[in-house]
């Protein structure tokens, strides 16, 4: 069996410019951070905001810091719920998806985006150094044990000196395997 890595769910979130975040907020306004999260950069902030396609709307929590591009991370189940079809992404690959209204509840601005909704490809973050070590190269898999054990294929191995070792996956596929909290799969090298 492979080595342990670990694995985190991804509830649905997004990622915001600081020009869009200023047009919901008001000038100059700066995300507050609620909690560090795993990777050594990023944090869940205070700020929520409604994501809005025709009468359905769900809320997501904006993950900081400012991106270049803002961009929503649903689930295959949300995009049904909400009447969209986004494409299965990489982070930051926004060309050619559908847009959605952003809403701030507490001061009702709103403002539609022309694209930016994916559902996020499922992904390894790790440094160069553990991707060495794991001779990790553009995918690999990662069989998950228990009641409901799986193989997750196709991961891609995203890789920068800023990633700390953990796949990430979303509310669809934790429940598929059966996964509710962080744990850790067996890692299959492809």
């Amino acid at each position: 069996m492979g080595r342990k890595i670990p694995i985190e769910v991804s509830a649905r979130h997004m990622h915001i410019s600081q020009k869009d975040l200023e047009k919901l907020f008001g000038d100059g306004y700066k995300l507050k951070k609620l909690r560090e999260l795993n990777q050594p950069l990023d944090f869940a902030s205070k700020e929520e905001l409604v994501v809005k396609n025709g009468s359905k709307e769900l809320t997501v929590r904006i993950i900081g810091p400012v991106r270049k591009n803002t961009q929503v991370e649903i689930s295959l189940t949300d995009a049904f719920y909400l009447g969209i079809r986004p494409p299965i992404r990489k982070s930051g690959d926004v060309i050619f998806t559908p847009g959605i209204t952003l809403i701030n509840k507490k001061n009702k601005k709103k403002l539609k985006i022309k694209r930016g909704v994916i559902i996020a490809q499922r992904h390894i973050h790790c440094n160069p150094e553990e991707a060495k070590c794991l001779k990790l190269k553009k995918y690999a898999s990662v069989k998950v044990g228990g009641d409901r054990g799986l193989i997750f294929d196709k991961i891609k191995v995203r890789v920068s000196k800023d990633f700390k070792l953990s796949m990430h996956i979303d509310t669809d596929e934790a429940n598929a395997a059966g996964i509710n909290k962080k744990t850790k799969g067996h890692l299959i090298k492809e």
